[in-house]
């Protein structure tokens, strides 16, 4: 009997406590998500973990290659550290500081250039990735472009003939070197004399240089060549005029090094081809280079560790980051991606003809203010120095070495 004042309790059905098919299924998928729940919740943990570490270790690095600028307007000459290119402020076109790099009280660091050449080495050897090697390939061998693995070429007599059976560059070092890009900034420059001085001359993409020697100079101890050019510059070399004028160009460098970009993208293999085999007819004095398939990777990588953001690197960049391996003192010539100078005149992307580009375009392969702005960065620190004005105000470089 029941206490008093308490209802009896109700007696369940013993089949109350059975399930049925229908809950169990239920039952199972419940726990099935909660048990994936929690696994998902781990996993999520783990990689946050990893990611912090990930980011302490990334901070570290940055920390030692590019602390935060000194606020003392003074620089110590022989630092080690290298300048963060996100701290730089955004250099608009007009800027008036984007264009004054107060060349006149630039100093190189020779400790520093010497840094960036340790950490370059970390991830590629320039005097090897130059250029690939005769006994590397043989003709009817398959090659992947570097930018469209699925796609492949193969490399013809004539490639395989102008390969350099040694690297062009083996065991040469120089004091000073000047790269020469492209920009219309040269224009009434008069550095022709200055560029001419160094000791070894790098140019970009066949650029003409006789009728603008007073600005360009005319030295040309290397000098690129994109397949682009044979169809931009030269026409696709269509008719005997045009091959003569390529021919002439050939001639024009006397023994430089022409480096032709053949394996990074499918679509130029007939321009090269055509570009091959007058280098062949007309016996020209030129030491062909093809660069190695893993050169452009491996130099974008390098940047990216340095956490500068590039989407694929110029050829001013590229030819940069090499030179660091064979020149102890390294100037920039030509180098301006913005469609007006510091007062706001305009400039012309090349130099030397009308062709319009969208420095800043989504679309564009390329990360040229961005670049600039690294390389602006590493000029303030003294690591290579930036020719951006009128070569007459500006001193001669100096016959001795100016080093620390």
């Amino acid at each position: 009997m029941p206490a008093a004042g308490l209802a009896a309790a109700p007696r369940l059905h013993p089949q109350a406590w059975i399930m049925t098919p229908t809950s169990r299924t239920l039952l199972f998928l419940f726990v099935t998500l909660l048990v994936i729940l929690l696994i998902a919740d781990d996993i999520s943990q783990v990689e946050n973990e990893e990611e912090q570490e990930a980011l302490k270790s990334s901070q570290s690095t940055m920390k030692r290659l590019f602390p935060k600028p000194r606020r003392k307007t003074s620089r110590r000459v022989g630092s080690t550290s290298l300048p963060r290119p996100a701290a730089i402020n955004h250099l608009e076109p007009g800027d008036n500081s984007s264009g004054k790099l107060a060349s006149s009280g630039w100093t190189f660091n020779k400790t520093l250039s010497k840094l960036i050449r340790k950490n370059v080495l970390r991830f590629l050897d320039p005097e090897r990735d130059i250029s690939i090697l005769k006994g590397s390939l043989r003709p009817g061998d398959v090659v992947h472009y570097v930018f469209d693995r699925h796609s492949t070429t193969n490399i013809s007599e004539n490639l395989h003939r102008l390969l350099p059976s040694v690297s062009p560059l083996k065991n040469r070092h120089y004091r000073l070197c000047a790269i020469v890009g492209n920009s219309g900034i040269l224009l009434n420059s008069s550095c022709g004399s200055q560029i001419d001085s160094h000791d070894f001359v790098i140019r970009c993409n066949l650029a003409p240089v006789e009728e603008y020697a007073d600005d360009v100079g005319h030295r040309t101890d290397l000098v690129t060549m994109n397949p682009s050019v044979v169809q931009r510059a030269f026409r696709d070399l269509v008719d005997d005029e045009w091959r003569r004028r390529f021919a002439r160009r050939l001639a024009s460098l006397s023994g430089s090094v022409l480096w032709i970009p053949a394996f990074m993208a499918k679509g130029g293999e007939e321009r090269v081809e055509w570009a091959l085999r007058l280098i062949l007819r007309h016996a020209a004095d030129v030491r062909t280079a093809f660069p190695s398939l893993r050169l452009l990777h491996a130099v974008r990588g390098y940047w990216l560790t340095n956490k500068v953001h590039i989407k694929r690197p110029t050829t001013g960049l590229l030819m940069y980051t090499m030179a660091t391996r064979f020149c102890e003192e390294i100037h920039l010539y030509g180098f301006w991606p913005f469609s007006h100078d510091a007062a706001g005149k305009a400039v012309k992307y090349h130099y030397y003809d009308t062709l319009k580009y969208e420095y800043t375009s989504s679309s564009s392969p390329h990360s040229m203010p961005l670049e600039f702005r690294t390389l602006r960065a590493l000029h303030h620190q003294g690591a290579l120095r930036l020719h951006t004005g009128n070569c007459h105000a500006q001193p001669e470089l100096p016959k001795e070495s100016r080093n620390n």
